[in-house]
């Protein structure tokens, strides 16, 4: 995460937060950048693929 991220993250939010939230709304965006960047490198998963790991886990 960049700390241009986390600045726009906190001004984005209310003026009285949770730290909590703040915390939590951080974690989401460093996970989706690191999807993000996962995919641009090609680490991803087929559709297809991912149901049937979702399928196994249902049994």
């Amino acid at each position: 995460m960049t700390k241009d991220s986390a600045v726009t993250a906190i001004k984005e939010m209310p003026q009285e937060f949770e730290l909590d939230d703040l915390i939590e709304r951080l974690i989401f965006i460093e996970k989706v950048e690191e999807g993000l960047k996962q995919i641009d490198e090609g680490k991803k998963i087929p559709l297809d693929e991912v149901k049937k790991i979702v399928k196994e886990w249902r049994k």
